[in-house]
């Protein structure tokens, strides 16, 4: 088992910067790939961002390349989102998710682990 807890989301202004930060507690975390989803009222869920247990393979979706950046440091158990250049339409809640493997994924059904999700709001 696996708990996730993000942390980090808020109200920022179009042009902004927020880090999300995921803690994870129970299994060794290092045996996880890692990911980022997001979710938009009234929309599907969406892939954001992916690593690898190693942080060695990253996986961002197209429209968040060159503006976000997922990290993870192992020894602390937490895994980042780093957001800058934000867009009105990148409001959501955020999600980390945990996958038993070796390299994350874009398709959200193969993760194994969900957190709670945080609030990212972007104003214009």
């Amino acid at each position: 088992q696996v708990q996730l807890v993000e942390s980090g989301g808020g109200l920022v202004q179009a042009g902004g910067s927020l880090r999300l930060s995921c803690a994870a507690s129970g299994r060794t975390f290092s045996n996880y790939a890692m990911g980022w989803f997001r979710q938009a009222p009234g929309k599907e869920r969406e892939f954001v961002a992916a690593i690898s247990r190693s942080g060695g393979s990253i996986y961002y979706a197209d429209f968040v390349k060159g503006r976000f950046t997922i990290s993870r440091d192992n020894a602390k158990k937490l895994v980042y989102l780093q957001m800058n250049s934000l867009k009105p339409e990148d409001t959501a809640v955020y999600y980390c998710a945990a996958r038993a493997y070796v390299k994350g994924s874009p398709n959200g059904s193969e993760y194994d682990y969900w957190g709670q999700g945080t609030q990212v709001t972007v104003s214009s």
